[in-house]
């Protein structure tokens, strides 16, 4: 059976299920309203989304969104697929759209600000991360506020990053990329010592990654620790010996 008339049936199961009504005869009928309908679409272009089909997804969302136009998840999706294949105006216009149905949303916003931060219109993407964070219902608001710092070192504004990373990890202090983030903000502001004891929060975590490893040899090296230097570059290089960061090493070793 095809996935989409498969995801059809366990989905009308579902919205049939709360949707029986009772005719003269006492015998149920049911019936799918717009809003279900652009409901179900949306998740079958969601599904398709996911798996790379992105001319069917479209075209599932094309359809969500004649059903209801208002249904605010599937301007999001839609705005996703438009961005994937390099239709920005038609991404920012739905992304837009979305937040405007549901501008309280924390989802939308910060999907918002992340899409308006990678095209370039830093100014107007920071206010949606702020949005995001004021939702109660949002469960990862410090993913909106580690938006928000990246967004801000785009523009090089590295005191605004660190203010947005220490309110991520107040949130959620083993957020990885606010950790990450705040070594190399407070690397690069002459805070050597503050910035190790963040990569070492981040090492705690037990993630492998040569961009951390390589940041933390940086630090040991700023601090003149040669020893904490080598031991992040022999993981470095037993971890991940064909990446750019044991390159790195190596080429900084032989000028």
């Amino acid at each position: 059976m095809r996935l989409d008339r498969w995801l059809v049936s366990l989905v009308l199961a579902l919205v049939l299920a709360g949707c029986a009504t009772s005719n003269g005869n006492g015998l149920s009928t049911r019936k799918v309203n717009d809003k279900d309908a652009a409901r179900i679409h949306t998740e079958l272009g969601q599904q398709y989304l996911e798996r790379g089909q992105l001319k069917t997804a479209l075209e599932k969302l094309q359809k969500a969104l004649q059903f209801d136009d208002h249904y605010a998840p599937a301007h999001t999706v839609i705005a996703t697929i438009y961005a994937r294949i390099g239709e920005i105006d038609n991404a920012e216009q739905h992304y837009r759209r979305a937040e405007e149905l549901d501008p309280k949303n924390g989802d939308t916003n910060n999907n918002l600000g992340v899409f308006l931060c990678r095209i370039g219109k830093i100014d107007q993407a920071l206010p949606y991360f702020a949005k995001a964070a004021k939702d109660p219902f949002y469960k990862t608001k410090d993913i909106a506020w580690s938006n928000a710092g990246r967004c801000e070192l785009k523009r090089n504004n590295y005191a605004a990053a660190e203010k947005d990373y220490r309110r991520a990890l107040a949130i959620n202090p083993r957020n990885a990329d606010a950790l990450y983030q705040m070594a190399a903000v407070l690397l690069h502001e002459g805070k050597a010592f503050s910035a190790r004891a963040f990569i070492q929060r981040f090492d705690a975590l037990g993630r492998s990654d040569p961009a951390a490893l390589l940041l933390g040899y940086k630090i040991e090296k700023r601090l003149g620790d040669e020893e904490g230097a080598q031991g992040y570059a022999k993981r470095l290089q037993a971890k991940f010996p064909d990446s750019d960061q044991v390159q790195s090493i190596k080429s900084n070793r032989s000028r």
